[in-house]
Order: structure tokens, then C-alpha cells, then sequence
């Protein structure tokens, strides 16, 4: 089942690779419980098929980072990408963005949060397994209160822009 306006966002973990170490993060890969995550704050999260794919890294998250000042002066607190990589992936492809800072780029490698929001998708015949279908949602407190899912091939309604234009 598809994850909809007004349900909450389902238990689960995602990775994320800590390039400096703080309090509480070690560097490298650091494993976060959503709902610990989500709670009393306002984000701006999109999935995408894959670390860099050629429309996920030429438009989806170029997006997001132009617009990450724009997204901050509406009341988001932070803004998340998560893919169906690895952690070591996504903090690879995070420094190749200049994301870092910017968005977190959050990996869920066995695809079991993608699959728990009802956006997996079979990528198969492009020799990628299960992905994420292409989303953005605007998730306030753990309530998803915008979702805006992507027919297949295309990006016309999950970029920063349109999430933008709803806040």
C-alpha cells in the first residue's frame, strides 16, 4: 500500500555517511530511526531511483540544493534525499553534488523503508533491481502533509520547484 497525505511515515532506518565526526555521529556510516529523525520537525524529503543516474544527478538534486534557501525560508528544517544505495554511495555522490550540508543524503540499501512507503520499484530490466520510484513529499512532525509521485520515466512534479510551490 502507497503511503498517502495524512498517514504517518512508517518505522524504519536509513544510513547516512558522516563526513566530520560530532557528538553522537561517528565518521562514515551512521544508521538513524526515522522517527527519531522526523520528530518536531518539518522536511522536505525526494526519492529517486539511483546515485548517479543521469536525471537524479543533472536535475533532481541540483534542484534541491538551488533551492534549499527558498525550501529553509518556508519553515523546512532540513531536506533529504533517499535513494536505494549504500551510505558509502550516497556520500560519494553527496560530495560529487556539493550537497553536503545542504541535503542528506540518506541511503536505504535493502530498499526496506522505499518498500515500507509503497514507492519500490522493479528496475530490473535496467540490470538495477529494486529502486525507488522518483517522490517528494513534505513530511511535518512524521505526517506526510505533500506527496507528489512520479508516473514512470518521467520529472515533472517532484522537484524542488513544485514542492516549493506548496509550502
Amino acid at each position: 500500500m502507497t503511503i498517502k497525505v495524512g498517514d504517518k511515515l512508517p518505522e524504519g532506518t536509513l544510513a547516512e555517511f558522516i563526513e566530520v565526526e560530532t557528538e553522537g555521529c561517528s565518521l562514515g556510516p551512521n544508521v538513524f530511526n526515522v522517527q527519531d529523525l522526523v520528530k518536531g520537525k518539518k522536511i522536505a524529503i525526494f526519492g529517486l531511483p539511483g546515485a548517479f543516474t543521469p536525471t537524479c544527478s543533472a536535475q533532481h538534486v541540483p534542484g534541491y540544493v538551488k533551492n534549499a534557501d527558498a525550501l529553509k525560508a518556508k519553515g523546512v528544517d532540513e531536506i533529504w534525499c533517499i535513494s536505494v544505495n549504500d551510505a558509502f554511495v550516497m556520500g560519494a555522490w553527496g560530495r560529487d553534488q556539493k550537497s553536503t550540508g545542504i541535503v542528506r543524503m540518506m541511503g536505504d540499501g535493502n530498499a526496506t523503508f522505499t518498500k515500507a512507503l509503497g514507492l519500490d520499484a522493479d528496475f530490473s530490466k535496467h540490470n538495477m533491481g529494486t529502486r525507488s520510484q522518483r517522490y517528494s513529499m513534505l513530511v511535518e512532525d512524521g505526517v506526510v502533509k505533500q506527496l507528489n509521485i512520479e508516473q514512470p520515466g518521467k520529472f515533472e512534479v517532484s522537484n524542488a520547484e513544485t514542492l516549493l510551490g506548496q509550502l
